[in-house]
C-alpha cells in the first residue's frame, strides 16, 4: 500500500472515529439514553436530528464514505478493511479525552493488541 492509499484509508477510519464520538456527545446534550415508543417517534426524531454534534456526525460519515472508496479502489479488501480496527483505537482514546470515559487497563490492553495487529497486517 502507498502512501497515498495509506492516507485514503486511515482518513475513512478517523472520520469514521469522528463521527461516533460526535453522535456520542450529541447523545450526551439530549440528556443521555433514548427511549422509543410509539407516542414519542416524531419528537425524538426531531430532537436527535436537531442536534448540532449529531448533526456533524452524520456529516463525518458521508465523507468518510467517500473517503473510503476511494481507498479501496486503491488496494485489496483484505487489507484495507481491517484497517478499521484502528478506529476502536481512535475512538477510546476520543471517548476518554473528550467526553470522560473511563479506559480500564483491561480495555488499554486489548487496544494495545489491536495495534499490534494493524502493525502487522500493515506489513505484508
Amino acid at each position: 500500500m502507498n502512501l497515498t492509499t495509506f492516507a485514503f484509508i486511515l482518513s475513512g477510519v478517523l472520520l469514521n472515529a469522528c463521527a461516533q464520538l460526535f453522535l456520542k456527545a450529541g447523545t450526551n446534550a439530549m440528556g443521555g439514553a433514548i427511549h422509543l415508543t410509539a407516542q414519542n417517534a416524531l419528537p425524538t426524531f426531531l430532537k436527535v436530528v436537531t442536534q448540532l454534534p449529531i448533526l456533524a456526525g452524520l456529516a463525518c460519515y458521508g465523507v468518510s464514505l467517500v473517503v473510503w472508496i476511494i481507498g479501496l479502489s486503491r488496494t485489496d479488501v483484505t487489507i484495507a478493511y481491517p484497517m478499521l480496527s484502528l478506529g476502536y483505537v481512535v475512538s477510546a482514546l476520543g471517548a476518554w479525552m473528550f467526553l470522560g470515559e473511563v479506559v480500564p487497563p483491561q480495555r488499554l490492553l486489548a487496544i494495545g493488541l489491536i495495534m499490534l495487529g494493524v502493525i502487522l497486517l500493515a506489513r505484508t
